[in-house]
Protein backbone atom coordinates (compact mmCIF):
# COMPACT_ATOMS: atom_id res chain seq x y z
CA UNK A 1 0.00 0.00 0.00
CA UNK A 2 2.53 2.14 1.25
CA UNK A 3 5.59 2.00 -0.89
CA UNK A 4 5.95 4.87 -3.12
CA UNK A 5 10.15 5.70 -2.36
CA UNK A 6 9.89 9.52 -4.22
CA UNK A 7 8.73 10.94 -0.66
CA UNK A 8 8.53 10.01 2.96
CA UNK A 9 5.00 9.10 3.74
CA UNK A 10 3.64 9.83 7.44
CA UNK A 11 0.17 9.64 9.22
CA UNK A 12 -0.83 12.24 11.17
CA UNK A 13 -1.76 11.62 14.43
CA UNK A 14 -4.33 14.66 16.45
CA UNK A 15 -5.83 15.20 19.63
CA UNK A 16 -8.13 17.85 19.31
CA UNK A 17 -9.47 19.73 22.37
CA UNK A 18 -11.67 23.02 23.35
CA UNK A 19 -8.43 25.32 23.09
CA UNK A 20 -5.22 23.43 21.67
CA UNK A 21 -4.49 20.94 18.86
CA UNK A 22 -2.12 18.64 19.67
CA UNK A 23 -0.58 16.81 16.45
CA UNK A 24 2.72 14.24 15.72
CA UNK A 25 3.45 12.94 12.69
CA UNK A 26 5.33 9.68 12.28
CA UNK A 27 7.01 8.35 9.20
CA UNK A 28 5.54 5.29 7.78
CA UNK A 29 8.64 4.46 4.95
CA UNK A 30 9.90 1.71 4.99
CA UNK A 31 8.27 1.12 8.18
CA UNK A 32 6.50 2.84 11.19
CA UNK A 33 8.68 5.39 12.76
CA UNK A 34 9.37 4.76 16.47
CA UNK A 35 9.14 8.44 17.55
CA UNK A 36 7.48 11.31 15.51
CA UNK A 37 9.91 13.44 12.59
CA UNK A 38 7.40 16.55 13.86
CA UNK A 39 5.09 17.05 16.98
CA UNK A 40 3.75 20.21 18.36
CA UNK A 41 0.78 21.79 19.41
CA UNK A 42 -1.91 25.03 18.75
CA UNK A 43 -2.36 26.38 21.88
CA UNK A 44 -5.30 28.99 22.75
CA UNK A 45 -6.97 28.65 20.05
CA UNK A 46 -10.48 31.20 20.10
CA UNK A 47 -8.57 33.39 22.29
CA UNK A 48 -4.31 34.45 21.12
CA UNK A 49 -3.38 30.84 19.11
CA UNK A 50 -0.18 29.76 19.26
CA UNK A 51 1.67 27.35 17.18
CA UNK A 52 4.66 25.83 18.72
CA UNK A 53 6.45 22.81 16.63
CA UNK A 54 9.19 20.44 17.77
CA UNK A 55 11.52 18.48 14.80
CA UNK A 56 13.30 15.46 15.71
CA UNK A 57 16.40 16.94 15.62
CA UNK A 58 15.44 18.71 18.83
CA UNK A 59 14.56 22.34 16.89
CA UNK A 60 11.99 24.42 18.31
CA UNK A 61 10.07 27.02 16.32
CA UNK A 62 6.98 29.23 17.59
CA UNK A 63 4.46 31.69 15.62
CA UNK A 64 1.12 33.30 16.36
CA UNK A 65 -1.58 32.62 14.03
CA UNK A 66 -4.87 34.54 13.59
CA UNK A 67 -8.60 32.85 13.59
CA UNK A 68 -12.16 34.25 13.11
CA UNK A 69 -15.20 32.93 13.42
CA UNK A 70 -16.86 29.83 15.90
CA UNK A 71 -15.15 27.07 17.14
CA UNK A 72 -15.46 25.02 13.88
CA UNK A 73 -14.10 28.11 11.87
CA UNK A 74 -11.29 28.18 14.19
CA UNK A 75 -10.05 24.42 14.13
CA UNK A 76 -10.57 24.54 10.78
CA UNK A 77 -8.32 27.76 10.58
CA UNK A 78 -5.66 25.92 13.16
CA UNK A 79 -5.44 23.19 10.67
CA UNK A 80 -5.22 25.03 7.44
CA UNK A 81 -2.37 27.34 9.13
CA UNK A 82 -0.67 24.13 10.41
CA UNK A 83 -0.67 22.16 7.09
CA UNK A 84 0.66 25.41 5.21
CA UNK A 85 3.45 25.08 7.96
CA UNK A 86 4.25 21.83 7.16
CA UNK A 87 4.29 21.92 3.11
CA UNK A 88 6.97 24.74 3.75
CA UNK A 89 8.99 23.60 6.45
CA UNK A 90 9.03 20.01 5.78
CA UNK A 91 7.81 19.13 1.84
CA UNK A 92 9.25 16.09 1.88
CA UNK A 93 6.70 15.04 4.36
CA UNK A 94 3.35 13.49 2.47
CA UNK A 95 0.43 13.03 4.43
CA UNK A 96 -1.65 9.83 3.92
CA UNK A 97 -3.56 9.06 6.88
CA UNK A 98 -4.57 10.69 9.80
CA UNK A 99 -5.47 9.28 13.20
CA UNK A 100 -7.86 10.80 15.95
CA UNK A 101 -7.79 10.30 19.47
CA UNK A 102 -11.78 10.45 20.07
CA UNK A 103 -12.45 10.22 23.96
CA UNK A 104 -15.88 8.24 23.62
CA UNK A 105 -16.80 4.82 21.17
CA UNK A 106 -19.58 3.76 23.37
CA UNK A 107 -20.34 0.48 23.54
CA UNK A 108 -20.20 0.32 19.83
CA UNK A 109 -16.68 0.42 19.35
CA UNK A 110 -14.37 -1.56 20.93
CA UNK A 111 -11.50 -1.06 18.19
CA UNK A 112 -10.27 1.34 16.00
CA UNK A 113 -12.32 2.37 12.80
CA UNK A 114 -12.08 3.75 9.65
CA UNK A 115 -13.84 7.27 9.55
CA UNK A 116 -16.90 7.93 7.55
CA UNK A 117 -20.21 9.47 7.72
CA UNK A 118 -21.86 6.93 9.10
CA UNK A 119 -19.92 6.52 11.51
CA UNK A 120 -19.39 10.29 12.37
CA UNK A 121 -22.99 10.14 12.64
CA UNK A 122 -22.78 6.98 15.53
CA UNK A 123 -20.16 8.80 16.89
CA UNK A 124 -22.20 12.09 17.24
CA UNK A 125 -24.62 10.51 19.19
CA UNK A 126 -22.14 10.20 21.82
CA UNK A 127 -21.58 14.16 22.43
CA UNK A 128 -23.58 14.14 25.41
CA UNK A 129 -21.67 11.28 27.44
CA UNK A 130 -18.62 13.13 26.62
CA UNK A 131 -19.61 16.66 26.02
CA UNK A 132 -16.50 18.61 26.94
CA UNK A 133 -14.55 16.23 24.46
CA UNK A 134 -16.12 14.56 22.25
CA UNK A 135 -17.38 17.57 19.43
CA UNK A 136 -14.13 19.05 19.44
CA UNK A 137 -12.56 15.57 18.50
CA UNK A 138 -14.90 15.11 15.80
CA UNK A 139 -14.54 18.76 14.63
CA UNK A 140 -10.73 17.41 14.06
CA UNK A 141 -11.91 15.03 11.95
CA UNK A 142 -14.24 17.16 9.66
CA UNK A 143 -11.48 20.08 9.46
CA UNK A 144 -9.41 17.61 8.15
CA UNK A 145 -12.06 16.17 5.98
CA UNK A 146 -12.26 19.49 4.46
CA UNK A 147 -9.04 19.94 3.93
CA UNK A 148 -7.35 16.81 2.60
CA UNK A 149 -10.28 14.86 1.50
CA UNK A 150 -8.79 11.90 -0.31
CA UNK A 151 -6.76 10.98 2.64
CA UNK A 152 -8.45 8.15 5.34
CA UNK A 153 -8.79 8.83 8.67
CA UNK A 154 -9.43 6.57 11.93
CA UNK A 155 -10.98 6.89 15.38
CA UNK A 156 -9.26 5.88 18.13
CA UNK A 157 -11.21 5.64 21.01
CA UNK A 158 -9.92 5.92 24.87
CA UNK A 159 -12.85 3.56 25.61
CA UNK A 160 -12.20 1.09 23.87
CA UNK A 161 -9.64 -0.21 25.75
CA UNK A 162 -12.34 -1.22 28.90
CA UNK A 163 -15.03 -2.95 26.45
CA UNK A 164 -13.18 -6.35 27.86
CA UNK A 165 -14.49 -5.41 31.36
CA UNK A 166 -16.91 -8.03 32.77
CA UNK A 167 -20.63 -6.50 33.02
CA UNK A 168 -20.34 -6.52 36.87
CA UNK A 169 -17.37 -4.08 36.42
CA UNK A 170 -19.48 -1.76 33.81
CA UNK A 171 -22.86 -1.46 36.02
CA UNK A 172 -24.01 1.13 38.23
CA UNK A 173 -26.69 0.55 40.76
CA UNK A 174 -29.60 2.55 38.99
CA UNK A 175 -32.62 1.32 37.10
CA UNK A 176 -32.16 -0.91 34.32
CA UNK A 177 -34.07 1.83 31.96
CA UNK A 178 -30.66 3.74 32.50
CA UNK A 179 -28.47 1.98 32.15
CA UNK A 180 -29.92 0.83 29.11
CA UNK A 181 -29.45 4.31 27.49
CA UNK A 182 -25.66 4.31 28.34
CA UNK A 183 -25.19 5.29 31.79
CA UNK A 184 -22.42 3.00 32.41
CA UNK A 185 -18.81 3.23 33.43
CA UNK A 186 -17.03 2.86 30.17
CA UNK A 187 -13.63 3.97 31.52
CA UNK A 188 -10.89 6.16 30.16
CA UNK A 189 -7.11 6.74 29.27
CA UNK A 190 -7.30 3.44 27.65
CA UNK A 191 -4.79 4.48 24.76
CA UNK A 192 -2.02 5.28 27.42
CA UNK A 193 -3.29 1.41 29.01
CA UNK A 194 -2.98 -0.33 25.83
CA UNK A 195 0.56 0.56 24.92
CA UNK A 196 1.91 -0.01 28.02
CA UNK A 197 0.18 -2.77 28.43
CA UNK A 198 2.20 -3.76 25.63
CA UNK A 199 5.61 -2.75 26.99
CA UNK A 200 4.91 -5.08 30.01
CA UNK A 201 6.43 -8.25 29.00
CA UNK A 202 9.77 -6.54 28.46
CA UNK A 203 9.77 -4.83 31.45
CA UNK A 204 7.95 -7.53 34.03
CA UNK A 205 8.00 -11.09 32.11
CA UNK A 206 5.56 -13.83 33.29
CA UNK A 207 3.83 -10.91 36.03
CA UNK A 208 2.83 -9.11 32.06
CA UNK A 209 -0.44 -11.71 32.51
CA UNK A 210 -0.95 -11.98 36.16
CA UNK A 211 -2.95 -9.32 37.81
CA UNK A 212 -1.89 -6.04 36.87
CA UNK A 213 -2.37 -2.46 37.90
CA UNK A 214 -1.03 0.43 36.25
CA UNK A 215 -1.44 4.23 37.41
CA UNK A 216 -1.69 6.75 34.40
CA UNK A 217 -0.74 9.81 37.04
CA UNK A 218 -0.95 13.04 35.28
CA UNK A 219 -3.18 16.20 34.90
CA UNK A 220 -5.98 13.77 34.50
CA UNK A 221 -5.06 10.48 36.52
CA UNK A 222 -7.02 7.31 36.76
CA UNK A 223 -5.62 3.62 36.91
CA UNK A 224 -6.86 0.45 35.30
CA UNK A 225 -6.35 -3.39 36.70
CA UNK A 226 -5.45 -5.86 33.94
CA UNK A 227 -5.57 -9.52 33.98
CA UNK A 228 -4.07 -11.10 31.31
CA UNK A 229 -2.77 -7.84 29.62
CA UNK A 230 -6.51 -6.80 29.35
CA UNK A 231 -8.86 -4.45 31.35
CA UNK A 232 -11.31 -6.03 34.14
CA UNK A 233 -11.70 -2.43 36.32
CA UNK A 234 -10.50 1.11 35.94
CA UNK A 235 -11.09 3.97 38.43
CA UNK A 236 -12.87 6.23 35.63
CA UNK A 237 -16.44 5.61 34.67
CA UNK A 238 -18.98 7.21 33.21
CA UNK A 239 -17.11 10.00 32.45
CA UNK A 240 -13.28 11.01 33.07
CA UNK A 241 -13.98 13.06 36.25
CA UNK A 242 -14.27 9.88 38.48
CA UNK A 243 -12.08 8.19 40.85
CA UNK A 244 -8.92 9.79 41.82
CA UNK A 245 -7.92 13.36 42.82
CA UNK A 246 -6.74 15.01 39.43
CA UNK A 247 -4.93 18.62 38.76
CA UNK A 248 -8.42 20.52 38.51
CA UNK A 249 -10.57 17.69 38.36
CA UNK A 250 -12.62 16.54 41.93
CA UNK A 251 -12.37 12.80 41.36
CA UNK A 252 -15.02 10.28 43.14
CA UNK A 253 -17.30 13.08 45.00
CA UNK A 254 -20.24 11.94 47.17
CA UNK A 255 -23.38 12.76 45.12
CA UNK A 256 -25.07 14.27 47.92
CA UNK A 257 -22.42 16.92 47.64
CA UNK A 258 -23.34 17.90 43.99
CA UNK A 259 -27.35 17.85 45.56
CA UNK A 260 -26.16 19.98 48.22
CA UNK A 261 -24.27 22.78 45.94
CA UNK A 262 -27.18 22.43 44.02
CA UNK A 263 -30.02 23.49 46.70
CA UNK A 264 -27.85 25.13 49.54
CA UNK A 265 -25.47 27.28 46.76
CA UNK A 266 -27.85 27.70 43.77
CA UNK A 267 -25.56 26.37 41.68
CA UNK A 268 -26.59 25.32 38.08
CA UNK A 269 -25.45 22.91 35.65
CA UNK A 270 -22.57 24.89 34.14
CA UNK A 271 -21.26 26.43 37.88
CA UNK A 272 -20.86 22.53 38.67
CA UNK A 273 -18.81 22.08 35.80
CA UNK A 274 -16.34 24.69 36.54
CA UNK A 275 -16.25 23.16 40.31
CA UNK A 276 -15.69 19.68 39.30
CA UNK A 277 -13.20 19.59 36.22
CA UNK A 278 -12.05 22.91 36.95
CA UNK A 279 -11.49 24.47 40.06
CA UNK A 280 -11.04 20.98 42.30
CA UNK A 281 -8.37 18.53 42.55
CA UNK A 282 -4.64 19.96 43.32
CA UNK A 283 -5.50 23.76 42.92
CA UNK A 284 -8.56 23.78 44.86
CA UNK A 285 -6.74 21.81 48.22
CA UNK A 286 -4.08 23.46 47.71
CA UNK A 287 -4.70 26.93 46.22
CA UNK A 288 -1.72 27.33 44.85
CA UNK A 289 -1.22 25.11 41.89
CA UNK A 290 -2.35 21.75 39.33
CA UNK A 291 1.13 21.17 38.92
CA UNK A 292 2.77 18.83 41.03
CA UNK A 293 6.30 20.03 39.91
CA UNK A 294 5.15 23.20 41.99
CA UNK A 295 3.50 21.56 44.86
CA UNK A 296 6.35 19.12 45.70
CA UNK A 297 8.27 22.25 45.73
CA UNK A 298 6.30 24.25 48.12
CA UNK A 299 6.81 24.83 51.59
CA UNK A 300 3.24 25.75 52.18
CA UNK A 301 1.05 23.12 54.41
CA UNK A 302 -1.81 23.46 51.70
CA UNK A 303 0.35 22.01 49.20
CA UNK A 304 1.89 18.93 50.93
CA UNK A 305 -2.11 18.47 51.94
CA UNK A 306 -2.94 18.08 47.97
CA UNK A 307 0.08 15.93 47.65
CA UNK A 308 -0.81 13.45 50.32
CA UNK A 309 -4.54 13.73 49.88
CA UNK A 310 -3.46 12.45 45.78
CA UNK A 311 -0.94 9.90 47.40
CA UNK A 312 -3.83 8.12 49.71
CA UNK A 313 -6.20 8.14 46.93
CA UNK A 314 -3.94 6.15 45.10
CA UNK A 315 -3.09 3.79 47.56
CA UNK A 316 -6.96 3.22 48.10
CA UNK A 317 -7.62 3.18 44.36
CA UNK A 318 -4.72 -0.04 44.34
CA UNK A 319 -6.39 -2.09 47.18
CA UNK A 320 -9.54 -1.50 45.08
CA UNK A 321 -8.22 -2.55 41.84
CA UNK A 322 -6.52 -5.50 43.00
CA UNK A 323 -9.55 -6.93 44.64
CA UNK A 324 -10.84 -6.96 40.82
CA UNK A 325 -7.84 -8.51 39.62
CA UNK A 326 -7.76 -11.29 42.20
CA UNK A 327 -4.17 -9.89 43.33
CA UNK A 328 -1.27 -7.57 43.12
CA UNK A 329 1.52 -9.13 40.87
CA UNK A 330 2.78 -5.71 39.33
CA UNK A 331 2.16 -2.13 39.97
CA UNK A 332 3.21 0.59 37.24
CA UNK A 333 3.33 4.06 36.58
CA UNK A 334 3.14 6.25 33.80
CA UNK A 335 1.92 9.96 32.66
CA UNK A 336 3.43 12.99 33.51
CA UNK A 337 3.39 12.57 37.49
CA UNK A 338 4.09 8.70 37.33
CA UNK A 339 6.96 8.77 35.32
CA UNK A 340 8.90 11.69 36.84
CA UNK A 341 7.50 12.43 40.45
CA UNK A 342 9.43 10.24 42.39
CA UNK A 343 8.23 11.49 45.68
CA UNK A 344 4.65 10.53 44.77
CA UNK A 345 5.79 6.81 43.83
CA UNK A 346 7.77 6.72 47.12
CA UNK A 347 4.84 7.65 48.81
CA UNK A 348 2.49 5.40 47.46
CA UNK A 349 4.69 2.38 47.73
CA UNK A 350 4.70 3.27 51.82
CA UNK A 351 0.85 3.36 51.88
CA UNK A 352 0.99 0.58 49.78
CA UNK A 353 3.51 -1.86 51.72
CA UNK A 354 1.25 -4.16 53.74
CA UNK A 355 1.00 -5.66 49.95
CA UNK A 356 4.50 -7.03 50.61
CA UNK A 357 5.44 -3.99 47.74
CA UNK A 358 8.78 -2.34 48.46
CA UNK A 359 10.77 0.19 45.79
CA UNK A 360 14.50 1.17 46.30
CA UNK A 361 15.08 4.70 46.93
CA UNK A 362 17.68 5.24 44.46
CA UNK A 363 16.10 3.28 41.77
CA UNK A 364 12.86 5.68 42.32
CA UNK A 365 14.97 8.85 42.26
CA UNK A 366 16.77 8.09 39.55
CA UNK A 367 13.59 7.22 37.19
CA UNK A 368 14.76 3.64 36.50
CA UNK A 369 12.29 1.48 34.69
CA UNK A 370 12.78 -1.33 37.62
CA UNK A 371 12.49 0.19 40.92
CA UNK A 372 11.39 -2.43 43.50
CA UNK A 373 13.43 -4.02 45.87
CA UNK A 374 14.59 -7.65 44.83
CA UNK A 375 12.45 -9.07 48.18
CA UNK A 376 9.58 -7.20 46.87
CA UNK A 377 6.72 -9.30 46.54
CA UNK A 378 5.28 -6.85 43.86
CA UNK A 379 6.90 -5.84 40.95
CA UNK A 380 6.81 -1.79 40.75
CA UNK A 381 8.52 0.13 37.28
CA UNK A 382 7.97 3.00 35.50
CA UNK A 383 6.76 2.99 32.00
CA UNK A 384 6.62 5.87 29.87
CA UNK A 385 3.59 6.38 27.82
CA UNK A 386 2.66 7.24 23.95
CA UNK A 387 -0.55 7.34 22.92
CA UNK A 388 0.67 9.01 19.87
CA UNK A 389 2.50 6.32 18.93
CA UNK A 390 -0.18 3.89 19.70
CA UNK A 391 -2.65 5.57 17.46
CA UNK A 392 0.00 5.90 14.87
CA UNK A 393 0.00 1.77 15.12
CA UNK A 394 -3.60 1.46 15.05
CA UNK A 395 -3.92 3.85 12.02
CA UNK A 396 -1.25 1.89 10.10
CA UNK A 397 -2.84 -1.40 11.00
CA UNK A 398 -5.95 -1.04 10.45
CA UNK A 399 -5.22 0.89 6.37
CA UNK A 400 -2.98 -1.92 6.14
CA UNK A 401 -6.04 -3.96 5.66
CA UNK A 402 -8.00 -2.26 3.27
Amino acid sequence: MWTDKDVMRAVLVLNAGSSSLKFALFPIDPQLAESPAISGQIEGIGASPELIVKTSDGARFREPLETSGGQSAQHQGALDHLFGWLSVHSPELEIVAAGHRVVHGGELYSAPVRLDEAVLEALDAFVPLAPLHQPHNLRAVRAVAKLMPQIPQVACFDTAFHRTQPAVAQAFALPRALSAEGVKRYGFHGLSYDYVARQLPLVIGERATGSVVIAHLGNGASMCALRDGKSVASTMGFTAVEGLMMGTRTGSLDPGVVLYLMERKGMDAKALTNLLYKESGLLGVSGISQDMRTLLTSDAPEAHEAVELFCYRIARELGSLAAAAGGLDALIFTGGIGEHAAPVRARVAELSAWFGLKIDPTLNAGHATRIDTPDSQVAVAVVPTNEEGMIARYSVDLLDQH
